[in-house]
């Protein structure tokens, strides 16, 4: 018998007053929040939702998102987190096919309506007998006439309530792929595996119980930011401290307000703390205080790695995984002497092994394969989709689509995305390592290589790229010297200078936008 919704209950119990998040000049105890998500989950009984029903979050990194996603655990149902980017035809898509019957949405902002996006959805989907509104004020109306916020549905409602025991195998959580092939799927993961990739990653990290102050800028509707930061921080009474949007500036404003030992984020959030390091910040205070340094998400490059150890002084941990596996499938051991480009070995309990499009194995150190994995974290599968499901998991092997190497001593290198290959006149050119390339070159602040379409070689490379400032460099001076630093069928003929990437809700480089 398992229920996730312990990890704060537990943390309640043993540190009731102690800041569980933070928002600003707002600030709530483990005892406070534990409190609202039990009215949450009081709220959910009180309309019908029974163990196993689907319940929909649309939220930024608020103190209500926790709130609510521990009420719905509390009251044995499953959480449905949404990117909070969606439209109204995609929620509704989500909604459909989750099999939702409640749909919490915050208001949104001038630039992001989210209440109106998510109110439109909900109307599409007759099954969803519930929506609430989550408004910044919680005595204050809704932006869409006619609809409950939540804080009308929570008045009255007991600040007790006994959770709902429910089995390891139940599903906690659906977390929906990105969809950059087809339409998106729902992973399904279990308590259990949510469970035990918080404690292995808690015994990696060596976190101790009412000691971290995490910064919280990776969205918690992502699975890299709920496991990892308000799973994981909560099991062990950490501060967090909420980021609703990151923006590098008032992120390293916050640390050298604050004292906080734990940052993660995914490269461009390394890349954008690093410019934001002015000469007015005490970075000997934040690099203090700062006891470690994650990332994931995507590839980091070592140029970036070099430099955050160097002016912060932590080695920034890489780890690797996808909503599919809870999501953390490896990690660089702090124990271990540091491998820079390495995304680590397989964390307790996972095992992991490179494979050619056939499933068989590929065993020669040093060759690239396809990464699969296997062990407690890997998914239930995609809901509602047996044949999806049955293609990317056998014998309890899942097939990733990342293509990595591993060493001599069993250390995994991601080459690239499967998809994101570069077949340039019968080569295959990985766009990670050129963009490492790029990023030893004085003048490049940030790269995104892509293949594109080329009528005799059938992809050219393309390289977009953000300069430092004050930076006086050409395309036509990068393609020659990266011409000098490359094979031939490997630099890139073509250079777009640009003032910013488009990036994903949690950070990562949109490289099918870029194409």
């Amino acid at each position: 018998m398992l229920n996730l919704s312990i990890l704060l209950e537990d943390s309640a119990r043993t540190f009731p007053d102690r800041d569980a998040l933070v928002l600003g000049s707002q600030r709530l105890t483990f005892r406070e929040v534990d409190a609202a998500a039990n009215q949450v989950a009081n709220l959910l009984v009180s309309r019908g939702v029974r163990p196993g029903d689907k319940v929909a979050l649309s939220c930024p990194n608020l103190p209500q998102f926790p709130i609510v996603y521990y009420g719905v655990l509390k009251a044995g149902a499953v959480v449905v987190p949404l990117n909070v980017l969606l439209k109204g035809r995609e929620i509704a898509y989500h909604l459909d096919d989750a099999d939702v019957s409640a749909y919490f949405c915050f208001e949104g902002t001038p630039e992001l309506a989210m209440a109106v996006e998510g109110h439109a959805g909900f109307r599409e989907i007759s099954a969803v007998e519930h929506f609430f509104v989550i408004t910044s004020d919680e005595e204050a109306a809704g932006p869409v006439a006619g609809t409950e916020t939540l804080g009308q549905a929570l008045a009255g409602m007991s600040t007790e309530f006994e959770s709902v025991v429910r089995e390891p195998t139940d599903t906690a959580v659906i977390l929906y792929t990105s969809g950059t092939t087809g339409q998106a799927k729902g992973a399904e993961l279990s308590h259990a595996n949510v469970m035990l990739n918080v404690l292995a990653n808690n015994r990696l990290f060596g976190s101790a119980p009412a000691t971290d102050s995490h910064v919280v800028c990776l969205p918690l509707f992502h699975t890299f930011g709920a496991t990892v930061q308000m799973h994981a921080g909560f099991s062990v009474a950490a501060t967090l401290h909420l980021v609703p949007r990151f923006a590098a500036r008032e992120v390293v404003e916050l640390m050298n307000r604050e004292t906080i030992t734990f940052f993660a984020g995914v490269p461009t959030m390394w890349w954008g703390l690093l410019n934001a390091l002015t000469d007015d910040i005490d970075v000997h205070r934040i690099a203090g205080n700062l006891r470690i340094g994650i990332s994931g998400g995507a590839a980091l490059p070592v140029e970036i790695i070099n430099q955050v150890e160097q002016r912060l002084g932590v080695s920034v941990l890489e780890g690797y995984g996808l909503s599919e596996t809870s999501p953390v499938a490896t990690f660089s051991d702090p124990r271990l002497a540091a491998r820079p480009g390495s995304i680590g070995i397989p964390i307790w309990g996972v095992e992991l092994k490179l494979i050619r499009p056939d499933w068989s194995e590929v065993t020669e150190p040093g060759q690239v394969g396809e990464i699969a994995i296997r062990g407690h974290n890997v998914m239930k599968g995609y809901y509602n989709r047996p044949e999806e499901t049955a293609e990317v998991i056998r014998d309890g092997w899942f097939r990733s689509g990342d293509l990595a190497r591993r060493d001599e001593d069993g250390f995994y290198y991601i080459v690239d995305r499967a998809k994101d290959l570069i077949i340039r006149g019968g080569f295959n050119v990985y766009p990670r390592e050129i963009e490492e390339v790029l990023h030893t070159h004085p003048a490049v602040s940030l790269a995104a290589v892509i293949g594109v379409p080329h009528d005799s070689h059938g992809e050219e490379i393309k390289a977009f790229v953000i300069p430092e400032k004050d930076a006086a460099v050409t395309p036509d001076e990068l393609v020659a010297w990266g011409k000098a630093q490359m094979a031939s069928y490997k630099y890139p003929r073509i250079v777009e200078l640009v003032p910013s990437l488009p990036m994903t809700g949690s950070g990562k480089i949109l490289k099918r936008r870029l194409a």
